[in-house]
C-alpha cells in the first residue's frame, strides 16, 4: 500500500508531531507500506504569526493536486491542519476522494491560551475540518471522549510508540548539578504551563531542554532553572536518562511524545492528573499525577527506575503503525458519496 502524508508539520521544527510522524513511517515500512510525504519543503514560506520559527507554506489547491494528480497513492492522510492540510483536503473533496486526518494538537486552547478567540469558534473550524474525512484518528480515549462531545464523527484510535534502544537507562550520564534533577523537555510556548513547573519551590536543581517563543521570559524569570536548548536523538535521550524526575506541567497536550520518551529512558514523572498523562501512565505506577505538582514531584522520587521503563516497553512503534494501517484500511471501505456528504469547508 502506498500512502501519502500531508503535513505542515516538518523539519526543520522539533515538535512531538514530526518525531511521531517519522518513528511511525519507519514502522510502517518495515511491515511493506510505502510512505511518502507532501511537507513545506519545496514551497515558498512564511513565518507562523506569533511563532516565527514554524513557517508556514505557500501551498494552495493547485500546486497540491499536481503533486497528487499521476501518483500511484492508495491513501491520503491528512496530518494536520495548516495550509498544506486545507490544500490537501479540498483537493481529496473535489475529486471525492476519501481521506484520513489526525488531531495532534489542541488549538482551541492553545489559540484561547494566545489570544482571546473563544475555544468554541476554533474547535467549530476544527469539526468541519475533520469531519469531512473518513475517520479522524487520535492518540487517547480521553482525547476521542472530548472531541465525541465537540461534535467529531468517525473517531479512530491511533496511539503512540518509542524507541526503546535509543531511549534507554543505559545512557545515563553525570550532571554537574545539585541533586535531584528536576527535568522539563518540549517546546517552550505559552500553552505548556511551564511556569507551573520553575515556579515550585523544589530541592535540587531544574533543568528546561528545549526551545520556543517563551524561552527568554522564561529564562529571564527564572535564572536559576538551567536552560540548555534544543536536544535531539542520543542528546536528549542522555538528558532524559541523567535526570530524576521528568516534569510535565500540560493541561493541553493529547499524548505527550516526551513522557514516554522520559519513561523508557528510566525517568519517572510528575504531571497534573489531565488527558494525556491520565491516558499515558494509568495505573501503572510509572509516575505521580497531582494537581499539587510540587508534591508529584516529590513523590516521583520514590518511583523505581526500572519500573517507569517497564510502563515504556508496553509502547511500541510497531504497534502504532499496525494501528495505523488498520484505520485506513477501515477509511478505504467508506464511500466517497457518505463522506461527500459531510460538512465542509468551501474552496
Amino acid at each position: 500500500m502506498r500512502i501519502l502524508v500531508a503535513t505542515d508539520a516538518w523539519k526543520p521544527q522539533v515538535n512531538g508531531v514530526v518525531r511521531s510522524l517519522e518513528s511511525v513511517a519507519r514502522a510502517l515500512r518495515e511491515l511493506g507500506a510505502e510512505i511518502e510525504f507532501l511537507t513545506p519543503q519545496g514551497f515558498a514560506t512564511v513565518p507562523c504569526p506569533s511563532y516565527g520559527e514554524i513557517r508556514l507554506a505557500l501551498a494552495s489547491r493547485r500546486m497540491v493536486a499536481k503533486r497528487f494528480e499521476g501518483a500511484a497513492i492508495d491513501h491520503i492522510h491528512i496530518a494536520t491542519e495548516g495550509p498544506i492540510g486545507f490544500a490537501a483536503r479540498r483537493y481529496c473533496l473535489r475529486v471525492k476522494r476519501p481521506f484520513t486526518t489526525c488531531y495532534h494538537t489542541r488549538f482551541p486552547e492553545y489559540i484561547a491560551a494566545r489570544t482571546k478567540i473563544p475555544e468554541a469558534i476554533t474547535y467549530a473550524l476544527l469539526r468541519r475540518f475533520h469531519n469531512a474525512g473518513a475517520g479522524v484518528m487520535v492518540s487517547t480515549a480521553s482525547i476521542a471522549d472530548d472531541l465525541n462531545k465537540h461534535g467529531f464523527q468517525r473517531l479512530m484510535y491511533w496511539s503512540r510508540g518509542v524507541d526503546h534502544r535509543q531511549f534507554t537507562p543505559a545512557k545515563a550520564a553525570t550532571f554537574d548539578l545539585p541533586r535531584p534533577v528536576f527535568l522539563y523537555a518540549g517546546r517552550l510556548a505559552p500553552e505548556k504551563n511551564i511556569e507551573a513547573f520553575l515556579e515550585l519551590d523544589l530541592p535540587g536543581s531544574k533543568v528546561v531542554v528545549g526551545d520556543g517563543p517563551s524561552r527568554r521570559a522564561l529564562q529571564a524569570n527564572c535564572p536559576q532553572a538551567h536552560f540548555l536548548g534544543t536536544k535531539t536523538g542520543d542528546a536528549l535521550a542522555v538528558q532524559y536518562a541523567s535526570a530524576d524526575v521528568f516534569v510535565f506541567p500540560s493541561r493541553t497536550d493529547t499524548f505527550g511524545m516526551v513522557l514516554i520518551e522520559a519513561l523508557a529512558s528510566g525517568l519517572p514523572v510528575a504531571a497534573l492528573p489531565v488527558p494525556g498523562p491520565l491516558d499515558v501512565l494509568g495505573t501503572s505506577g510509572a509516575g505521580v499525577l497531582d494537581f499539587d505538582l510540587r508534591a508529584a514531584c516529590l513523590a516521583a522520587l520514590d518511583i523505581p527506575r526500572d519500573k517507569a521503563r517497564a510502563h515504556a516497553l508496553t509502547f511500541s512503534w510497531a504497534n502504532s503503525a499496525r494501528q495505523f494501517l488498520d484505520n485506513v484500511v477501515l477509511a478505504k471501505s467508506i464511500s466517497p458519496l457518505s463522506v461527500a456528504a459531510s460538512p465542509g469547508l468551501s474552496g
